[in-house]
């Protein structure tokens, strides 16, 4: 075991030495759950809109290796799924199920934050069931994390095919457990599982019969979608929220590339000295994309960002403007930038991930307010070399799932998706934003951003988001109407 641990911490070290220092512009994370800087000066927080007291735990005895039959391939893990039952009919009634597809965290904290399940289950009768991506949390291969990450022999089962295959095992297993056969179901996702939500529905129709997919850029691949399009959102919706805020960002870069190491580790109240002012700049760039990608209400980050920086509380010089938009941001916390943290599990297994097969080419170009940083595919696939041994594929995704005239493709072939999307997300650039079909369908909001639809309800919310609720509960319930309809004359009655 302590040769495994000092592997995975080999593992680590490389990492940390490869991606802080020679690749500038990265694959931003897809989460439905907004999360950024959880150093250990900033822990995650949570914010729970639903109780767990329903939350029952399980595990499933699931297959290394659904596509092989190798002897290794028929090794088997504990994949950890929850259950709430509070508001399911009944398998007598063939009441639904609502399966949400973990996405690259543990599972802990989905009942609470995706509560757009729990909001709706009580009007469907729907029985809750949340299912945790292989590699995440509990459910990891070869018996601990150290070993599951060793080295591409053991990380090589860590893709999104292994993952759907295991959902469907788990769904199948449910079903069966519960005497539910006729039960529907309709599979939900955000953003990473909002791409597998859709994926799954056109894989396994036979286990889904829809799937809602919020925010799942499944056209970010190949050159589908223009690679500087991610950080071209980005940079309009600061735009739109101030243009002085969206010029001073825009002539920081140059401020930031000049001044002294010791200045800016004073100006910008840094946790240590920086070493280059990358360092800095990586973190404001993580700052500007977080804030677009979750400009939730009531808060809106962007506009409090922008405040911050038109204010000028602590002066007029541009540098000073752009701190004052970090403690607008952020608060008075102790220190701002780069803080100690602790790597978490989400960040090396997407690291894995968009080595692999998730390959987004997002790269920076000349109209944003960033400065210029193309997607290099070569730069990119030697890093991911000298990581794991193993180089990118970056085509994999449309040859498997498609994304190339997806309307030509999936108009007669796919039905009962959802794509729903909030046009101020930057991630909103890679996903379908018209009908393919009279059963694939596109719904999008102006106002919206990542994820936010399969958010828990608030008072208070905009009346675009009500509304765009409303309109995928009602096409759900439409799919659920019509499957009992092709129901009845095979099985002669349901008790509904």
């Amino acid at each position: 075991m302590e040769n495994h641990s000092l592997l995975f911490q080999c593992l680590l070290f490389t990492f940390l030495m490869y991606f802080s220092s020679t690749h500038s512009v990265k694959i931003p994370r897809l989460s439905s759950i907004p999360t950024w800087d959880t150093s250990l000066h900033h822990p995650a927080t949570f914010y729970a809109k639903t109780s767990t007291d329903n939350i029952n735990t399980f595990y499933y005895k699931q297959l290394l290796d659904h596509f092989n039959y190798r002897p290794q391939s028929y090794k088997t893990f504990q994949q950890r799924y929850l259950i709430n039952f509070k508001y399911w009919g009944g398998a007598n009634s063939s009441a639904p199920i609502f399966a949400y597809l973990g996405a690259e965290e543990a599972i802990d904290y989905s009942p609470e934050d995706v509560a757009f399940l729990t909001d709706n289950a009580a009007s469907f009768n729907a029985l809750l069931v949340y299912i945790e991506h292989r590699y995440y949390g509990k459910s990891v291969p070869f018996g601990s994390r150290e070993e599951a990450f060793k080295n591409a022999r053991t990380i090589g089962y860590f893709n999104s095919a292994q993952a759907m295959a295991d959902y469907a095992s788990v769904l199948i297993h449910v079903k069966k457990t519960l005497h539910a056969p006729n039960s529907p179901v309709i599979v939900i996702g955000g953003s990473y599982c909002g791409m597998l939500a859709s994926w799954f529905r056109l894989k396994y129709p036979h286990i889904a019969i829809g799937a809602l997919a919020s925010s799942a850029p499944i056209l970010y691949f190949d050159d589908i979608t223009p690679q500087d399009g991610y950080y071209s959102v980005v940079s309009r919706d600061f735009r739109e929220a101030s243009e002085t805020c969206y010029q001073t960002i825009l002539q920081s870069w140059n401020e930031i590339d000049t001044a002294a190491l010791s200045f800016l580790s004073h100006r910008f109240n840094t946790c240590r000295p920086l070493n280059k002012s990358s360092e800095l700049k990586e973190y404001l760039i993580d700052m500007y994309t977080y804030a677009a990608q979750y400009n939730h209400p009531p808060r809106y980050p962007v506009t409090v960002i922008c405040g911050g920086i038109d204010k000028g509380s602590f002066g007029s010089d541009i540098l000073s403007k752009i701190y004052a938009g970090v403690v607008a941001f952020k608060g008075n916390t102790t220190c701002k930038v780069n803080a100690p943290s602790n790597l978490s599990e989400t960040t090396l297994g997407w690291k894995w991930q968009t080595c692999s097969e998730i390959v987004m080419p997002i790269g920076i170009g000349n109209n944003s307010m960033f400065q210029p940083d193309p997607f290099s595919f070569k730069s990119f696939a030697n890093d991911c070399k000298k990581l794991y041994g193993v180089s990118p594929r970056p085509h994999w995704i449309t040859t498997y799932y498609g994304g190339h005239n997806i309307k030509l493709s999936l108009q007669k072939f796919g039905s009962n998706i959802i794509f729903s999307n909030g046009l101020r997300d930057p991630y909103s650039i890679g996903g379908v934003l018209e009908n393919i079909s009279d059963t694939v369908v596109a719904i999008h909001a102006v106002n919206g951003s990542h994820c936010l639809d399969i958010m828990g309800a608030n008072h208070g919310d905009p009346e675009w988001l009500v509304e765009m609720r409303n309109k995928e509960i009602k096409i759900m319930k439409g799919w659920i109407t019509q499957y009992y309809d092709d129901l009845l004359p095979l099985n002669g009655t349901i008790n509904l």
